[in-house]
């Protein structure tokens, strides 16, 4: 359900935006009267994003692991658009696999992007925000949640973000910043298409329960998130049904200890077919590209 154009003449940041959720969320962020400011590492991408999201929308390639890159974007920000009133922490990857035979460098990123990412955006964005009461809003997931086998370093990564802004909503509370986090179970994005492009993955999200095996479109998601921004909610939903795991979250490791060995056991073979992946989908693969080129580069 649509809030309207709550956001008309405030300036919301979004990292990750050249794709997905983050690209999805601009553009709705937009309609409810935001101007837009989009960080990523795909240029070609983010100038489209940026193209549908009115003249006033800028855009800026920066790493989210790259803490000196990000205060200068954010500054730039500023200094473009006279404040910063949202802060969306959205840039994220995904690898796939069992951890003992995880590549060590992919795994590691992984953690490497989603948490310490996302702790380098607040750190960026932070005095911006606090000049504006605004709102910071991360980006975790049903992972953050529930664990799941063959995801242990994004499972490790969206829990750290979510206890991140758990902290930071406490301490933030007498000066006027917000703080939320978003929950998304698998939604259609390049990422999660990725996740799954390996029979032996989707295969295995198959054994879930319903509605946990099914992929969500992308669109009501996001407009649930938006909604979120708009009302500076400290916890939003994409999908409405993850709000019922709150209550019951503390006991679902336990659950799943017991019931997973012989799950798995059932499932062997496909277990023995899932090859460890780098950073899955496209916005993965150009995180890649862009390591590599930092490397070469000797940053």
């Amino acid at each position: 359900m649509s809030t309207g154009r709550r956001l008309t003449g405030r300036v919301a940041v979004v990292t990750g935006a050249a794709r997905g959720v983050g690209a999805e969320l601009a553009r709705t962020l937009h309609a409810r009267g935001a101007r837009v400011a989009l960080l990523g590492l795909e240029p070609e991408e983010l100038a489209k994003v940026a193209a549908g999201c009115g003249e006033d929308a800028g855009w800026w390639e920066v790493d989210v692991t790259d803490n000196a890159a990000l205060a200068r974007v954010a500054a730039e920000v500023a200094e473009r658009f006279g404040r910063v009133d949202v802060v969306v922490a959205n840039a994220g990857i995904a690898v796939g696999g069992l951890f003992e035979r995880a590549d060590a460098t992919s795994f590691d990123r992984v953690v490497e992007v989603n948490l310490l990412g996302s702790i380098a955006t607040a750190r960026a964005f932070l005095p911006h925000l606090v000049r504006s009461r605004g709102h910071l809003l991360q980006v975790a997931s049903l992972a953050a949640l529930t664990p799941a086998p063959l995801m242990a370093a994004y499972c490790a990564s969206k829990s750290g973000v979510e206890a991140f802004a758990h902290c930071l909503r406490a301490e933030l509370a007498l000066s006027g910043v917000t703080v939320g986090v978003a929950y998304l179970s698998w939604t259609d994005t390049d990422m999660v298409r990725g996740a799954f492009a390996q029979e032996g993955m989707a295969r295995l999200r198959g054994t879930l329960p319903f509605p946990m095996n099914r992929v969500h479109p992308l669109a009501p998601a996001v407009e649930r998130i938006a909604d979120g921004v708009v009302r500076r909610s400290a916890h939003v939903y994409g999908q409405g049904w993850l709000r019922l795991l709150q209550p019951v979250r503390g006991v679902v490791p336990a659950v799943l200890s017991a019931a997973a060995p012989r799950r798995l056991a059932r499932f062997r073979d496909v277990l023995e077919s899932v090859q460890p992946t780098g950073p899955v989908g496209a916005g993965g693969e150009a995180d890649t590209r862009a390591r590599s080129g930092a490397a070469r580069d000797g940053r």
